[in-house]
Parts: structure tokens; sequence; C-alpha cells
């Protein structure tokens, strides 16, 4: 009932390897915790249109200020996004396709962008248990190693249509 956690980005590519699943691009997973949306935190039923309210991240993310046995918790218990998706917010940090570039959107496509061809690192999105509020916002990203591991760091599939 738990989101996967502590895999490192190369492990998830060999889980996915023959399953006809992906991970999401950057940009295909911030519209997905978006939903329509276009403030810092995502909408839920009873806030439609999102908030800009770091204190009302509660409603929809595990994260450090009410996550207090400091573990992952089942998918589910917070409340989902206008695409019905849970978790976006908090709970773990979820691995994304692209590679890290501070600089790639200042001149990407603006539409589709599908990140750097190469890089060092790779990108993680959303938040996680252990985390500040500032981490379940919809434009927070970190980097990584893709063979780094740690114990907020899980994902969420995509499929090709």
């Amino acid at each position: 009932n738990n989101p996967v956690d502590q895999v490192s980005f190369d492990m998830v590519q060999a889980f996915l390897s023959g399953t006809g699943l992906r991970l999401p691009t950057e940009a295909e997973w911030e519209y997905a915790y978006r939903a329509g949306t276009e403030t810092a935190f995502h909408g839920w039923p009873a806030l439609t249109g999102g908030t800009n309210d770091e204190l009302a991240a509660g409603a929809i993310a595990w994260y450090g200020l009410n996550s207090e046995l400091q573990q992952t918790k089942p998918v589910g218990q917070k409340a989902a996004n206008g695409f019905g998706l849970h978790d976006m917010a908090g709970n773990v940090v979820e691995w994304v396709n692209d590679w890290y570039s501070a600089t790639y959107y200042a001149s990407s496509p603006s539409v589709n962008p599908t990140g750097p061809s190469t890089g060092n690192f790779r990108v993680l999105r959303g938040g996680a248990w252990s985390a500040p509020g500032t981490w379940e916002r919809a434009s927070f990203r970190f980097m990584y190693q893709s063979n780094g591991v740690d114990s907020i760091f899980g994902f969420r599939v995509a499929r090709n249509p």
C-alpha cells in the first residue's frame, strides 16, 4: 500500500525494462501534479483551485511537519489532485526521466520539453515524508546521481498512449 522507496534511477530502469512502462518526463510529471492549477500546491476537492499557502500542504502531502513516524505512509490518505492522483506532493520524491540542467528550460521547447539529452545527474520531483513544505511545491526539483539510493527516493510510472 505504500509507495516504493529506497530505489535509484538505475534500479527503476531495470524494473521498467520489458514492462511497456516508463518514467514520465519532468514536464509530464509537473503537468500531472498541477492538474490544471497554476498555484504552488495543486488543488483538491475542498480547494479545487489549489493554493500558494505552504501551511495548507498537509491536506495533500505527507512531509516533515505531519509525518511523525518518519516513514512512508499508505497511498491515498491525503487528498487527490484534480486528475485523481494521490501523493504527487509528499511521501517520496519521484525520479523522472530527465537529465538535470539548471539552464535547459530557459531555451527549451515550450510544449512537451523532453529535457537535456545528456548530463551528470537525474531529476527528482515532489516532496518527501521528511522534507520541508517547500519541497511539496509544484516547481520543486532537485538532482541526484542515477545510482543514488535514499529512503525518500521513489517513482511513478507513465505509459505511452
